[in-house]
């Protein structure tokens, strides 16, 4: 019995390191530099999209002309930068937290994650770059809301294993986004396409090593430190409801205030419905449901510890 544990063992941290190296591989590969190989001296295209309608939504406000459309996927495309810059803040800490773990042990994975670490370094300084060029363009009065280091020092607040498994969520409905709305979608700016783009080459390293390293943390916890973590990862969801009901607050308050026209009351709140059912599935249910996502999150938990999940989830998935 001893022999066959250990062995299964054995497999198990063969099969980790295929994947840490072969993530070490592709992120040598796909590297890429902000100035060089993604913005290159252009700047935004405001007559046209920021975000696909499969992300923006928009078509939940069917009273928007199209160049009112246009506009609130710019407002929006301008906030999912700046989300993508905010959780990557505490994702590079995190990261770089774990690294701990390899220090003295198996250094290609250690390698792997100070890439994945300098890599999410660079992607924050890209969504700033993203901001600034948006603010160029668009009219004035826009704010985003949440602060990168008050929300990260949140989540770190949180277990090790709520934490990756929040992060193993975005990065994979990051790849989900791109692959199906972002990638296929001719309309959008051709600058915002290639922020994504380049993001997404190097995030679907990120996807692997989230799950790698999920699953080790997991293993080390006893069912009363599971049921626990299960409780910080439901109260990481909520917080990350209410920063998206703040933010799609003021994002409709700016988007009504720039429109060269009047909106009715009952229009106002059909738009700020809209804006926040696009923000909970952008960053919550698109994860939450994402396929791969589910699988993972299955095998480590019991019956009773996901009914406690959806149940936290079902207001947040009906709208």
């Amino acid at each position: 019995m001893q022999q066959a544990v250990r062995e299964t063992r054995s497999t198990q941290q063969r099969s980790a390191h295929e994947g840490y190296a072969k993530c070490v591989e592709v992120s040598k590969r796909v590297r890429w530099d902000i100035d060089r190989d993604v913005i290159r001296g252009r700047r935004f295209d405001f007559d046209r999209k920021f975000l696909p309608d499969g992300i923006s939504k928009v078509g939940r406000m069917a009273f928007l002309t199209l160049r009112e459309r246009r506009l609130m996927s710019q407002v929006q495309g301008r906030t999912y930068a700046n989300m993508f810059g905010l959780v990557e803040r505490f994702i590079g800490a995190k990261i770089s937290e774990v690294t701990r773990d390899h220090w003295l042990g198996d250094q290609t994975a250690f390698e792997a994650l100070v890439r994945f670490t300098d890599e999410e370094l660079k992607h924050q300084e890209l969504f700033r770059r993203i901001e600034a060029l948006a603010a160029e363009g668009m009219p004035a009065g826009y704010v985003f809301l949440p602060q990168p280091n008050d929300v990260a020092a949140a989540v770190l607040g949180k277990c090790t294993w709520a934490v990756l498994g929040l992060t193993c969520c975005i990065e994979l409905f990051t790849q989900a986004h791109y692959r199906e709305s972002i990638a296929p979608d001719e309309a959008m700016s051709d600058l915002y396409k290639d922020v994504f783009l380049y993001h997404w080459r190097e995030e679907s390293q990120h996807a692997i090593l989230d799950e790698l390293e999920w699953m080790r943390e997991d293993v080390r916890l006893d069912a009363t430190a599971r049921d626990r973590a299960v409780d910080d990862l439901i109260a990481l969801v909520g917080a990350i409801d209410g920063l998206l009901r703040i933010q799609a607050q003021a994002d409709t308050a700016y988007f009504v205030r720039v429109v060269e026209r009047s909106f009715s009351e009952e229009e106002i709140r059909h738009i700020g419905e809209g804006v926040l059912a696009a923000y909970r599935w952008q960053y919550i249910v698109s994860g939450v449901e994402n396929p791969r996502f589910r699988e993972i999150l299955g095998r480590m938990i019991d019956a009773d510890q996901a009914a406690r999940i959806g149940a936290a989830l079902a207001p947040i998935v009906a709208h």
